[in-house]
């Protein structure tokens, strides 16, 4: 009697869902630690371009995860130590390169500092993002990471962008940049997350011609476009921490009203 054949596998159909996520992961690092490599020879405009192409990915292998249904805690885990790198070491020595070290001891102490803060910021999210989901979790806290290693970088985009109406003190901008970020960073200020965010069926033309008229502006004034897109981003900081709060005062208001009507025996 003939036996059925075995169909042979390298992998499993999971292990597949799993494995491409975390190989975005590694791409977007690898392009992160290359922008170092870029700052080092001079090539700043380059260096710039690669911690952007970074951020990309690292918003789209979480959100490729979610839709294959190839999230796992190695993934979580491996995203956060890449963001390390290419959000906080990264923008540190792109900026060090450029303006810091000439501020001597002072300039490397930012540097520190800077990089402490986002993998202290990382090690709170991988603990609070644990917990069931509710509405919060339209919401950070503190600035995300990819956000705080462009942000960074606002006064060198600012250096090749056609937007100079006004001449600015390098020497003071970029140490109080790198201060004030690192602040947010740490902080509890909620910002907007867009991790979970859902898009209407009837508004998806419209997401898309978005998403590709940005990227053309992208392309054709990058380095415009990504200094006014940091700027926006600030702008949206305060917006994003008065509608957290009504949101958080109407579900306490509900909360309050069910306690008065219960029985109290």
């Amino acid at each position: 009697m003939e036996q059925p054949k075995k169909n042979f596998k390298i992998v499993s159909n999971k292990n597949t869902r799993v494995i491409l996520p975390n190989i975005f992961t590694l791409v977007g690092v690898c392009i992160g630690l290359s922008s170092i490599k870029f700052a080092f020879d001079g090539r700043f405009e380059i260096s710039i371009i690669a911690i952007i192409v970074a951020a990309i990915i690292d918003g789209l292998d979480g959100r490729i995860a979610r839709l294959i249904k190839g999230t796992s805690k190695v993934g979580k885990e491996l995203d956060s130590l890449t963001d390390v790198i290419s959000f906080g070491v990264a923008p540190a020595f792109i900026m060090y390169f450029w303006k810091l070290n000439e501020l001597g001891r002072i300039g490397w102490l930012i540097c520190l500092i800077y990089v402490v803060c986002v993998a202290l910021r990382l090690a709170r999210y991988n603990i609070t993002s644990s917990g069931e989901s509710s509405w919060k979790d339209n919401f950070f806290e503190g600035v995300p990471s990819p956000a705080g290693g462009v942000l960074v970088l606002m006064p060198l985009v600012f250096s090749f962008s056609e937007l100079q109406f006004i001449k600015i003190n390098y020497d003071l901008v970029v140490p109080s940049i790198f201060i004030i970020i690192s602040i947010l960073l740490i902080s509890k200020i909620p910002t907007y997350s867009l991790k979970k965010i859902v898009v209407p069926r009837s508004m998806t033309i419209f997401l898309l011609f978005t998403v590709v008229l940005y990227f053309g502006l992208l392309l054709i004034y990058n380095f415009n476009t990504i200094l006014i897109s940091g700027l926006a981003y600030l702008l949206f900081i305060p917006v994003s921490t008065t509608h957290y709060y009504k949101i958080n005062k109407k579900f306490m208001t509900q909360f309050d009203d069910n306690d008065d009507h219960e029985d109290i025996l």
